[in-house]
């Protein structure tokens, strides 16, 4: 507790960011409770209504509440987010890591094709894949973790590189042990710090893009509210009715700046010149 309170003191911005971070998940994980209405209930009545009174941020143009949309729609971003990158770092983990410890020529034909998939932006890679299999949930996991397999790879190759020749790899081979055994238990914890650090800033990116690919229609369906689409839906009653687009771009961008906080710290945190003192 004194540490954490330490570093709290310490990187304010840090700790700002995991409180943001906190209650935006909260949200997300008690939509079901805290949001006040269904966020597929549609009350043609009620259409267009101004925030305030039952509708605390107003209704959409199908008189649909925008905050349980709001709420229920934090889960859809958090869960892709969290979910392609998790995957992105098991495989472009995986991928770096046997890469640069085999490496020669099958090391340099991985890294070739990485650097085909980082030729792509992110952005227009996950459209491509997502426009090719269409708007489905599981489908942009797989187009955004697509996006971000190559940078993975590239993060865990580059300290394999110089692991692979320490001495306690070399004994590690001396004494029997298999590649495997050697790459999971011996080289993995030494590059876990970085690759996660990576994950952190990248579920800022992943956040930004399913926000975006929802946004063009070829993200989740219309029947599931995320962020995107609540903002496609308002663009064209911007002028007059802009609370339809501006809470859920309200909640993105703090979403966004609380996990690039949060990636700082997290940076800060491991390593050991910036956390001496702590």
């Amino acid at each position: 507790m004194t540490r954490a309170l330490r570093f709290a003191t310490t990187y304010p911005a840090t700790t700002i960011g995991a409180v943001l971070f906190a209650i935006v998940a909260a949200a997300a994980l008690l939509a079901p409770w805290a949001a006040p209405f269904d966020p597929n209930d549609q009350n043609i009545i009620d259409r267009l209504q101004p925030p305030g009174g039952d509708y605390l941020f107003g209704t959409d143009s199908f008189g649909r509440d925008v905050l349980s949309r709001i709420l229920w729609g934090a889960r859809v971003s958090l869960l892709v987010a969290v979910t392609s990158i998790a995957a992105a770092i098991a495989v472009g983990g995986t991928i770096g890591m046997v890469s640069g410890y085999l490496g020669g020529q099958f090391d340099l034909l991985v890294m070739q094709t990485m650097d085909v998939l980082l030729s792509f932006p992110s952005l227009i890679l996950g459209l491509i894949v997502a426009a090719l299999l269409g708007p489905d949930l599981i489908n942009l996991v797989f187009a955004i973790a697509l996006t971000a397999i190559a940078p993975f790879a590239r993060i865990a190759r580059a300290p394999v590189l110089s692991l692979k020749e320490r001495a306690f790899i070399e004994a590690g081979r001396a004494l029997g042990f298999s590649h495997t055994r050697i790459l999971f238990v011996h080289v993995l914890p030494n590059i876990l710090s970085e690759v996660l650090v990576m994950g952190s800033l990248w579920m800022a990116t992943a956040v930004r893009t399913e926000a975006s690919l929802s946004f063009i229609g070829a993200g989740t369906p219309p029947i599931i509210p995320s962020w995107g689409n609540i903002m496609a839906e308002g663009r064209a009653l911007w002028q007059v009715k802009p609370f339809i687009v501006f809470f859920p771009a309200a909640f993105l961008s703090v979403t966004v700046l609380a996990v690039n906080l949060l990636g700082d710290g997290l940076r800060d945190a491991l390593d050991p010149r910036m956390a001496k003192g702590l």
